[in-house]
């Protein structure tokens, strides 16, 4: 099964990122070459990854669907686990530059609201 292009989200760097059907995100340069696959860099198994945005550091965010979470993919370093609890059917997520996680929950009809830390 070839896996389709589910997100996107513009980059601060001119670029995107894309989350795809059956496992996988990828990040592309604005040039459209590939960066990096999420799964590779990190070594982290997606279920169903489904909305991703980008901070203002740069870092990527993941809803995963099937693992009823949202990791956060920093530039350097590990993954870390940003929700665990509380989500149903995580499908969309946005940053704000203020410091909100915004995830919108299909399992519950509604978006949540999180507020993430400044500093990492």
């Amino acid at each position: 099964m070839v896996a389709g292009p589910r997100y996107v989200s513009p980059a601060p760097n001119g670029g995107f990122v894309v989350s795809e059907e059956c496992g996988d995100v990828k990040v592309f340069m604005s040039s459209h070459k590939l960066v990096c696959s999420l799964s590779s860099k990190y070594g982290h198994q997606f279920g169903n990854p489904a909305g991703v945005c980008v901070d203002a550091e740069g870092s990527v965010v993941v809803a995963d669907e099937q693992h009823r979470s949202v990791h956060l993919f920093p530039e350097s370093g590990a993954p870390i686990c940003l929700v665990s609890a509380g989500l149903r059917r995580p499908a969309g997520v946005a940053c704000s530059p203020f410091g909100h996680l915004f995830v919108a929950d299909t399992g519950e009809n509604c978006v949540k609201v999180f507020k993430t830390l400044k500093e990492r």
